[in-house]
């Protein structure tokens, strides 16, 4: 009799174990779950242009030439009037808003104020394109610190009148970039325009069109 009731409390104390075992499995399971739910539904990885020697990247970090590529878009994008300045600046300011800080966003709407009231923008189109040779490189973006770069873009100013070009000229802008991921749904990059740095733009004289200018550490 003994026999028996010693098998059965065996038995029991291996159900018991059991039902521990599975607890403890949905515990686990609940905490997966949980981390699962909190992870980010998105997540942004710059990847460089360069991978023929493979890349580690951070998902954090933001590459030198996503930077210039990003500076470099949303300036053009700033500076594409297709038909009238004096309307199309405007719309360009409002699009590219998500793009540029706020105090970059009042300056150029300070720009537009006084363009307008100096009649430069009627029947004005504007365009800007690069330079064949004076694209991206490593020396063109200085990391001025963990959060802002200074992106140095030589770029060819085109302007026209009612169909007559009235500018052609190229330029060289050192734009300030700052990380800016306050709202990812608007922009994704997590970056933003704020305004040049304290030289300004500048053209570019024949030494740098003749090759000086690829590098600017003469500025």
């Amino acid at each position: 009799m003994s026999r028996y009731r010693f098998a059965i409390d065996n038995a029991q104390a291996h159900l018991r174990s059991l039902w521990l075992v599975i607890g403890l499995q949905m515990a686990v399971i609940a905490a997966l779950c949980y981390g699962w739910s909190r992870a980010p539904d998105h997540l942004t990885v710059h990847i460089p242009p360069d991978l023929r020697s493979g890349a580690v990247q951070h998902h954090t970090a933001v590459p030198a030439a996503s930077v210039y590529a990003f500076a470099f878009y949303i300036y053009q994008q700033l500076n594409r009037w297709p038909e009238d300045g004096s309307r199309d600046y405007g719309h360009a300011i409002f699009r590219i808003a998500p793009y540029v800080t706020p105090r970059y966003r009042a300056e150029l709407l300070a720009n537009l104020e006084e363009k307008g009231r100096r009649g430069e923008l009627a029947y004005r189109v504007r365009a800007l394109q690069g330079i064949p040779g004076f694209g991206y490189a490593e020396n063109r973006v200085d990391i001025l610190d963990a959060q802002t770069w200074q992106v140095w873009l030589d770029l060819e100013l085109l302007e026209s009148v009612k169909g007559m070009t009235v500018k052609r000229t190229r330029i060289r802008y050192p734009l300030r970039v700052v990380r800016y991921a306050v709202d990812p749904e608007t922009n994704p990059w997590g970056l933003a325009l704020d305004g040049f740095g304290a030289e300004g733009p500048r053209r570019l004289t024949e030494a740098d069109l003749l090759g000086e200018g690829s590098a600017h550490a003469a500025q």
